[in-house]
């Protein structure tokens, strides 16, 4: 009979091998014995039979229902999916010294690097200036460049400064900004331990000429940029949402971007695939990409990476350092919210 600790090992809606490389699949089934280990969904009755010896759960999102207080030997949930799962007991979790971690750390390099390149698309009007020369209706030098303006040298505002606004942080400082940060997760002086200037919300959406969302998905910040604080974004600024439309009232943004007032980059929507007749889709002041910030191989390995070496530590009675550790004092916060998916707005 084997004695390596039992892990559960269920990644759909990923698959095996988009997580992992060849090496941390090898590392993987060496630190343990693998039950289930398929693209498919996990059985449920396999999975009950399962978790009351198992010490580990790999998973995209807790759909296991009650079955959490079965778990007499269970160590650490981990969900590869991103963010935290919405529906588990976080306090049973704390009060059994049951660690709850999420892959996002993953996805801060590679969302970071998406929300520069759809920040200067914006500014400089690439998209648009791609779409009037394949049209035959390009504008050359100065004329086309009547709503563009550099990067270098604006004030921008991060609202959100978790692990992608971190990794921002650093690919902003070759262009001199004046960085403004929104978190009220965080301490004032922490956020100015890290070189950015706190302010309150609506204050950061006045004064930044490019305002980057990042704040993750909350139970307190649905629609935090409502209409009203939208209104005060500076004219021919530039927002770019990158976290969840969930902190947007995506209806007034859509109406704001068609009516000139401010440009907009976002790669989330409320309902995805986003409907056809979405009518954010005919603003050519709208850069529009498909929820693939994240979506990069090299990215998603780096979660199997990461899977691997925090099951180490765990495994070895020390605290798992690489994966987002769900705190006590935010972990009953976190969103409810994920964007619809439907198949039947195509």
């Amino acid at each position: 009979m084997s004695t390596k600790p039992k892990i559960i090992f269920d990644p759909h809606f990923r698959t095996v091998d988009e997580i992992l490389t060849t090496k941390d699949k090898k590392c993987l089934y060496q630190l343990g014995n693998i039950v289930w280990g398929h693209d498919t969904p996990m059985p449920d009755d396999e999975f009950q039979q399962a978790l009351p010896d198992a010490e580990i759960v790999i998973c995209s999102d807790w759909r296991y229902g009650d079955s959490l207080y079965n778990a007499k030997k269970l160590r650490a949930i981990i969900t590869i999916s991103g963010a935290f799962p919405l529906n588990l007991d976080y306090e049973y979790c704390h009060q059994n010294h049951i660690r709850v971690l999420s892959a996002a750390p993953a996805f801060a390099r590679v969302v970071a690097e998406m929300c520069l390149g759809l920040a200067l698309a914006s500014c400089r009007d690439i998209p648009k200036g791609d779409q009037e020369m394949r049209a035959g209706t390009e504008k050359y030098l100065h004329e086309g460049n009547e709503n563009t303006f550099m990067l270098f040298d604006q004030t921008v505002g991060i609202i959100g400064y978790g692990n992608i606004a971190r990794v921002l942080h650093r690919l902003l400082k070759p262009f001199g900004v004046n960085i403004l940060a929104f978190d009220p997760w965080l301490g004032d002086g922490y956020l100015e331990s890290q070189g950015v200037i706190p302010l309150a919300l609506d204050t950061l959406l006045t004064q930044s000429k490019v305002i980057f969302v990042l704040a993750a998905p909350s139970k307190e910040n649905e629609a935090m940029l409502s209409r009203e604080r939208l209104a005060l974004i500076q004219q021919n600024g530039v927002l770019v949402l990158a976290s969840r439309a969930h902190v947007v009232d995506f209806d007034a943004m859509t109406e704001f971007v068609l009516a000139k007032r401010f440009k907009v980059a976002t790669d989330v929507f409320p309902t995805e695939p986003l409907h056809i007749k979405h009518p954010i889709r005919q603003s050519e002041n709208a850069v529009l990409s498909a929820h693939r910030a994240g979506a990069v191989k090299e990215a998603l390995w780096e979660i199997g990476e990461m899977v691997v070496q925090d099951i180490e530590a765990v495994l070895q009675g020390v605290p798992p350092r690489i994966m987002q550790n769900a705190e006590p004092e935010l972990s009953m916060r976190y969103a409810v919210n994920r964007a619809r998916y439907t198949n039947e707005d195509k």
